[in-house]
């Protein structure tokens, strides 16, 4: 326990002071690792081949790691050290406070922390039964009570023991949570920062979070408000607080509709390379004894046992989590190659079938933005498909766009259907989903400045036209342009009642393509007076369902030169081409079925 004397004497910007050069360490590393992952790595496979690029990629990556570790622990220290002072300065206050009170009184602070006063009462000295005058009598911090002194200055003197007391017990606490945060945080020797160091990383945060509650709290951060509101609230915070909230807390800032994207990559990232940490130390457990006697004493003599049958159960779950998070790093590992820009993790959970939120190229500053949204059977472990299909639309877009910024951005950030039948045959996904796709779409359109700063296109794949509908039916969505590839339907029955408006709502859909046939039995279309027609041919009139594909819809109809559900991204089609023009504004060069 610190002593009052230490209290007192303690200067707290010396604390402050050398947080500020830990976090100019971690502000350091974390430029240096986005160097690493958007600039070397690209830069070794165009000049290197073989044996040679796998070995000099691995030591990037490692580099990557260790970079990433330094920014994560160097940024919790300078948490601690500013949280430390920063709680320490109300008892620190309270003490002076005290001590000039005692001062002021001609009062006696004795080094124990004990209060003597003059007094001309007469009063019995401790353990005596003899009558003294003026004698000085000892108080003890936080005991309250005087030696039998009727003195005026007794509860005065009472009044600063007690506030010394108080003091020095609320810093020993204070110091207590620090200082075993502090021991923490501490590496290991070498230079390679295993997957255990960025395990023991997330461990040292969850640490430093228990620890640092009082100073910056979680429920400080705003949760499910608008991205309106999560941007004033950061906007709010010095460069500092930022800093410290996006390391005490990555997933909850990651999260953040509405704030730069560059922060939520930050985040995201560090919330990524600690849970594959995880992911891979689990992996590497030992298994458990297969097999035990049997309970029973019966036939067989062994049985499986229960805990290694959990262990099987584990490691399936562990490696579907794997493979989701293979695809994000190889997306991460490939900035560069054949122009392409860097990668923005805008979301990331990797818990059921996971969630992520990739872009291309910076959304806040782009010129024209397309959101892709997937549909049934999306999930992290076939994360790769999804990713490609945004990494092609931008290169083909920028054929489109020449000398303006483009991003595209894969988002899987609601739970997509599992099954064709009977998942996708239900709407409660769309309306679960819908309201998440508005919140980003709004954030995005935050963190751009408003909505005339960038083209914005929202592509629906699948059921993820559906969630595009019922996104637009229950909200303002904040885009230009709709696209629905393959739509089983989008809960509307014509273009007009989607909020981009007629004249902006685009259908691709192959005549091999059965969705759109099967999303009318699912009753995900929706129904209007008219007539149908095929290519101008009248076959039924009336109240009719519809969906994107359909003349009655209303969409501009483009041409598709792919077949199936899945090939609508396949490079150099011309279905991938018209997509990337409307994603461009080249709205005169989309091929249409007319």
């Amino acid at each position: 326990m610190p002593t009052w004397q230490q209290l007192r004497d303690a200067k707290l910007d010396e604390y402050t002071d050398a947080a500020d050069g830990w976090g100019r360490i971690s502000s350091r590393s974390n430029a240096d690792k986005d160097r690493v992952d958007n600039g070397m790595f690209a830069k070794i496979h165009e000049t290197q081949k073989g044996e040679t690029a796998t070995k000099a990629g691995g030591d990037v990556q490692r580099l990557s790691r260790n970079y990433q570790y330094l920014h994560t622990e160097c940024g919790l220290i300078r948490t601690a050290l500013n949280g430390l002072a920063g709680e320490l300065a109300a008892p620190q206050k309270k003490l002076k406070q005290a001590l000039e009170d005692a001062e002021s009184l001609r009062f006696t602070v004795k080094p124990d922390g004990s209060v003597e006063y003059p007094t001309d009462s007469f009063v019995l000295a401790p353990g005596s039964n003899t009558a003294q005058h003026g004698a000085p009598v000892p108080l003890a911090p936080g005991k309250g009570e005087g030696v039998g002194s009727a003195d005026a200055n007794k509860g005065k003197a009472e009044d600063i023991a007690q506030r010394i007391g108080d003091a020095v017990r609320e810093a020993a606490e204070i110091d207590g949570r620090y200082a075993a945060s502090l021991r923490r945080l501490k590496a290991g020797p070498g230079l390679d920062v295993s997957s255990a160091d960025l395990v023991d990383a997330a461990a040292d945060t969850k640490a430093l979070q228990q620890a640092a509650g009082k100073y910056a709290d979680d429920d400080r951060i705003p949760h499910d408000k608008s991205p309106k509101e999560n941007a004033d609230w950061w906007n709010g915070l010095t460069q500092e607080q930022r800093d410290e909230y996006a390391t005490l807390y990555p997933a909850s800032v990651g999260a953040l509709d509405g704030i730069p994207s560059s922060v939520r990559d930050d985040a995201n990232r560090t919330v990524f390379a600690e849970t594959r940490a995880q992911i891979l130390t689990d992996l590497a457990k030992p298994a458990p004894n297969q097999y035990i006697p049997n309970p029973n004493g019966s036939y067989p003599a062994a049985v499986v046992s229960p805990e290694y049958r959990q262990w099987q159960k584990d490691q399936e779950r562990l490696k579907e989590q794997l493979a989701g998070s293979d695809s994000i790093q190889a997306r991460f590992d490939a900035t560069g190659r054949e122009g392409l820009p860097e990668a923005y993790l805008l979301g990331y959970d990797a818990d059921g079938i996971g969630r992520a939120i990739i872009a291309n190229g910076n959304p806040d500053t782009a010129d024209h933005t397309a959101v892709y949204v997937p549909g049934t059977t999306t999930n992290l472990k076939d994360f790769d498909a999804d990713i490609s299909r945004m990494t092609d639309t931008w290169r083909e877009t920028q054929k489109w766009a020449p000398g303006e910024s483009v991003s595209t951005i894969t988002w899987f950030g609601y739970e997509a259907p599992q099954s064709i039948v009977p998942d996708a045959m239900e709407k409660d996904y769309a309306y679960d989903g819908s309201p998440k796709l508005l919140r980003f779409m709004d954030g995005l359109e935050t963190a751009q400045g408003g909505p005339d700063n960038s083209h914005t296109t929202i592509i629906g794949h699948s059921y993820g036209s559906t969630v595009v509908g019922d996104a637009s039916n229950k909200g303002d969505l904040a885009a230009d342009d709709i696209v629905a590839v393959g739509s089983p339907g989008m809960l509307t029955g014509r273009a007009e009642d989607l909020d981009v408006g007629k004249d902006h709502v685009w259908s691709e859909a192959a005549t091999s393509d059965v969705v759109p046939a099967g999303g009318k039995v699912a009753g995900l279309g929706g129904y209007t007076w008219g007539v149908e027609t095929w290519n101008g041919i009248p076959f039924n009139a009336g109240y009719v369902q519809t969906v994107p594909s359909d003349e009655l819809f209303g969409a501009h109809r483009m041409d598709v030169d792919t077949s199936g559900h899945t090939d609508y991204w396949t490079r150099d089609s011309e279905s991938l081409s018209n997509q990337a023009k409307v994603v461009a504004g080249r709205y005169d060069k989309v091929n249409e079925d007319r």
